[in-house]
């Protein structure tokens, strides 16, 4: 059985190349040989795992939309009628990981997703809607003065919050993991109290 410790599979090795060349100089701006040559094979052979770059971009903003809401269902599950701050605070904590260790992601979704055929983007867009909806019953929970709404748009705030670790510079140029991680925190805590 495979765990998360496992060395990624040539498929997987592909898609984050992919992600992050296409970040760093746009969907249009990267060939199949130049993702080819980041995985040390010819650029036909990727053809062996995908049918072409525009499956490996539904690939990755699909599968990205579906491992944030399995996991943010997953943190539900486990709360299991818990303590609605426990359960704020893991969502908070989950999404926090894929800013800051899936930034080329980000940055592929805000500039590529209108490249997507419009089945795949429509999946990409009802897959964000469900895990928003989750976040805004967490919400709502924690903070039940808050209607719907405005639960909403700061639900919406606390994600743009959290999304925009692409413009915090290298990795290199955070104050470190740990540290950046506990400032976005409280920052999306702060947020909410302020809504």
């Amino acid at each position: 059985m495979a765990t998360r410790t496992d060395a990624p599979t040539r498929r997987e090795q592909i898609l984050k190349e992919a992600a992050r060349l296409f970040a760093e100089r746009g969907f249009h701006g990267v060939g199949v040989d130049e993702i080819g040559a980041a995985v040390g094979i010819s650029g036909p052979g990727l053809y062996r795992h995908f049918a072409g770059k525009d499956a490996m971009l539904a690939e990755l903003l699909v599968g990205i939309s579906g491992r944030l809401l399995t996991g943010g269902k997953r943190r539900l599950a486990e709360s299991d009628g818990g303590d609605p701050e426990v359960l704020l605070d893991s969502l908070i904590e989950g999404h926090i990981d894929f800013a800051l260790d899936d930034r080329p992601l980000i940055t592929l979704h805000d500039r590529e997703l209108d490249r997507l055929r419009d089945s795949d983007r429509k999946l990409v867009r009802q897959l964000q809607r469900q895990y928003v909806e989750l976040w805004v019953e967490a919400v709502r929970e924690v903070y039940p003065g808050l209607v719907e709404q405005p639960a909403r748009a700061a639900v919406h705030a606390v994600f743009g919050l959290l999304n925009s670790t692409p413009h915090l510079g290298r990795s290199g140029g955070l104050p470190g993991r740990e540290a950046t991680a506990g400032l976005l925190h409280r920052m999306a805590r702060g947020a909410f109290e302020a809504a």
